[in-house]
């Protein structure tokens, strides 16, 4: 695989992402626009369905926060990548920025400088994870500053167990309420340590809303959590409703035994991604 393919595709996803809706958030959507009875709520899903139809028919970002880019990479041991993967996917930002085109968000931490091209010091945040054979993915998560900013890390007692998480999660949607720009999906990363946590967390949202947990207890969980933080009626946009939670997305790991981490990272309506893989030994993005 050549470096101008592999950009090609990166670019390709963002753009996608940046304008256009995965079939299964949509329909989740539309299911809360028909059981919806508050004419404030269905007002605000009128005007998505409509932002979404203008976002797909002129090629232009979905919303005016056009996020930054966390890539997750499954690279197969016997794929030999004749360039630089994070310096490729920084140049793929790069172009987005300009073509598609995306705001610049990114900026120094410190100096609040900003950077016209959306790429710096762990801009974009890249994951990779080595696979056997010889496949290759890619998927991108695009996260907005108001999800970001709701997300939430608890470094909980080891004696508590799914109860007290389930309150840690509706506490955090409750504080979110309309900031977060619901309805959203959550992802919840149980155990690991603080870094992972976080980490399964965020990959968690790029489950597809139609996609069961393979883990029964976690499936359950999941479905318990979603009735829960519906109950609260916050609904879109944080002015009342039906559907506050699209979804709840869960993922653990082993810990220490003196620890329980556990992370929470909340998406908008607009749940923006993209994933990419080989089909037929060429690279080609594919519907998330």
């Amino acid at each position: 695989m050549t470096e101008t393919v592999f950009r090609d595709v990166a670019v390709e996803m963002i753009r996608r992402a940046e304008t256009k809706l995965p079939k299964d958030v949509l329909a989740a959507l539309k299911r809360a626009w028909k059981k919806e009875r508050d004419p404030i709520a269905r007002f605000h899903y009128r005007m998505m369905f409509r932002n979404l139809q203008l976002a797909q028919g002129l090629g232009v970002p979905i919303c005016q926060d056009t996020g930054v880019f966390t890539f997750f990479v499954k690279l197969g041991r016997e794929v030999k990548l004749s360039f630089d993967l994070e310096g490729t996917l920084a140049e793929a930002v790069e172009i987005a920025t300009q073509e598609v085109p995306l705001r610049a968000n990114v900026v120094d931490p410190l100096t609040r400088k900003p950077s016209p091209t959306n790429t710096g010091r762990g801009q974009p945040a890249i994951h990779l994870e080595l696979t056997p054979g010889d496949d290759l993915e890619l998927e991108l998560l695009v996260k907005g500053a108001g999800t970001e900013n709701c997300s939430r890390l608890f470094m909980m007692r080891p004696t508590e167990r799914a109860e007290a998480i389930e309150r840690a999660v509706l506490k955090t949607i409750e504080e979110s309420g309309g900031k977060s720009c619901p309805p959203n999906i959550i992802g919840v990363g149980i155990g690991g340590s603080m870094e992972t946590a976080a980490l399964m967390a965020k990959h968690a949202l790029l489950r597809p809303l139609n996609r069961k947990n393979p883990d029964p207890e976690l499936a359950e969980l999941e479905h318990r959590i979603k009735l829960a933080a519906n109950n609260l009626k916050i609904g879109p946009m944080g002015l009342s409703g039906e559907t506050t939670i699209l979804g709840v997305h869960i993922e653990k790991a082993a810990c220490h035994t003196a620890s329980l981490p556990v992370a929470f990272a909340l998406q908008c309506w607009p749940a923006r991604r993209a994933k990419a893989t080989r089909v037929d030994g060429e690279l080609r993005v594919v519907e998330p």
